[in-house]
């Protein structure tokens, strides 16, 4: 596996009460395969696109809610200061730094507005096999959130982020964040307004590739899960908000219909 620079995306995972519904779920949806990692690893279940590892699914850890919900990482080279700024910059460390087997170290925190995310230090695994054009492929993340005022310089100090605002719009306050060392946007972040129901809280969005984006939403339907915004065209492609069918919101990227210039 490629190495992560520190702050980059580099796993996610989704937690789903019925690990059956969800292998059910995501391999009809995007053709994965999985792996179960067996009851030491609390059925811990890697998701492979032709092999590569893309993702993973795991149940509600024990005496926590069952809800469903995508989880998103970010590499790290010591969990532990990591987890020392976290808490410095006004977030909260929710649990960790642990180490897991000989796999890595895992921090799981939230930021100042409430979005959880994680943090992981590679040890024999680093994250992402397949990412980015490749369907059924993460492809980008973005941090949904009430407050941008405390959560945009919390990323940049935390996670050494640049950020470039794009719109301040009412309808659409949207920042890009890029990675000094990458040289290029990894990630988003969304300031929710009025127009977002009240009772969804601040989290992190994890989008995955697909190669026709309204077939892939006809899909999500027809496998019980719902939609939350119907496809659209915009300059990164031709993108829909959907759920699965326990309730794990997360949205879905591919090119523009048609061919036509996106806008």
């Amino acid at each position: 596996m490629a190495d992560f620079v520190e702050g980059a995306p580099c796993w996610v995972d989704v937690t789903v009460p019925d690990l059956a519904a969800g292998r059910r779920f995501y391999g009809e949806l995007f053709g994965w395969t999985f792996k179960d990692s067996g009851e030491e690893y609390g059925h811990y279940t890697e998701a492979l696109n032709d092999g590569k590892s893309v993702a993973a699914l795991l149940p509600p850890a024990e005496g926590s809610p069952k809800t469903a919900s995508w989880n998103l990482y970010f590499a790290t080279a010591d969990a532990a200061a990591l987890a020392d700024k976290v808490k410095a910059e006004g977030g909260q460390v929710l649990s960790g730094p642990f180490e897991v087997g000989g796999f890595g170290t895992l921090l799981v925190v939230a930021d100042p507005g409430g979005a959880v995310f994680g943090a992981w230090q590679a040890g024999s695994r680093t994250g992402f096999e397949l990412q980015g054009q490749q369907p059924g492929a993460f492809f980008w993340p973005e941090i949904y959130t009430r407050d941008k005022a405390t959560v945009d310089p919390f990323f940049e100090a935390v996670l050494g982020f640049a950020g470039q605002q794009v719109s301040e719009a009412n309808e659409f306050d949207f920042k890009i964040w890029s990675l000094p060392a990458l040289g290029y946007p990894v990630a988003g972040r969304l300031q929710m307004n009025e127009f977002y129901p009240a009772e969804l809280p601040a989290h992190a969005l994890v989008y995955f590739w697909v190669a026709d984006t309204d077939e892939a939403v006809a899909k999500v339907r027809s496998l019980g899960g719902g939609v939350t915004r119907e496809p659209s065209d915009s300059p990164f492609g031709r993108s829909a908000l959907v759920v699965d069918d326990q309730g794990a919101r997360f949205a879905l990227m591919g090119p523009v219909k048609d061919g036509a210039a996106a806008h």
